[in-house]
């Protein structure tokens, strides 16, 4: 299973997830964002990395010619499409792209098949928000939804609940960014350490 911190800011934050275990670093290029990132700051990091360990940046509605200025500029390797985008949107990028989806009452799991995308990601639904709020939803839906597409798990994962959230759902991979803050944009190192203890307890009980 992949592990996926997002809301990357600062590098020494990157390096600590990466040495930890982290697969996927997420630099989020929305400006309303409290955990936004000039593409150029993002480079910066970026080209620290070490090679196995893939950044993702992170877009919501954003145009098409702008997500290419973005890419070349900070050198990330995959897309993550965090808005109402179409399935036309997410189509003809020549990096992997996720498309997100935000989980509420009303969601219909089998809306991910209209989708070619590498990977679907399952956050939280809250009005006026498009993800980092800490709040979980429910995961039966994550189980349903794999059967039409790669699964990354998000939405209020945090040291204490990542245990159950990948007994219950066992997904592609897993995305947490305000579980393992001080502040937003800023990782809490104790919280990251304890997230990948946790983590390795789980596939240990998995593969038992």
């Amino acid at each position: 299973m992949k592990v996926k911190i997002c809301g990357i800011t600062r590098p020494e934050d990157a390096l600590f997830a990466a040495a930890r275990g982290a697969d996927a670093l997420g630099f989020i290029f929305v400006k309303a964002s409290p955990r936004f990132i000039d593409p150029d700051a993002a480079g910066l990091i970026i080209g620290q990395l070490p090679p196995f360990v893939t950044p993702v940046g992170v877009f919501v509605n954003e145009h098409r010619e702008s997500i290419l200025r973005t890419i070349a500029r900070s050198g990330i390797r995959c897309l993550q499409m965090h808005g109402e985008e179409s399935p036309g949107d997410t189509e003809g990028y020549a990096v992997p792209v996720i498309k997100s989806f935000r989980v509420g009452e009303a969601f219909d799991p089998e809306l991910l098949a209209a989708y070619g995308t590498s990977a679907c990601l399952l956050d939280t639904f809250v009005g006026g928000s498009h993800g980092g709020t800490g709040k979980t939803f429910d995961w039966r839906i994550a189980l349903d939804a794999k059967r039409y597409a790669r699964i990354i798990l998000s939405g209020g994962l945090t040291p204490g609940n990542v245990t159950d959230a990948i007994s219950t759902v066992q997904p592609y991979a897993i995305d947490l960014s305000s579980g393992v803050e001080s502040a937003p944009g800023v990782k809490d190192h104790a919280k990251v350490r304890a997230l990948f203890e946790r983590i390795r307890e789980a596939a240990g009980d998995l593969n038992a």
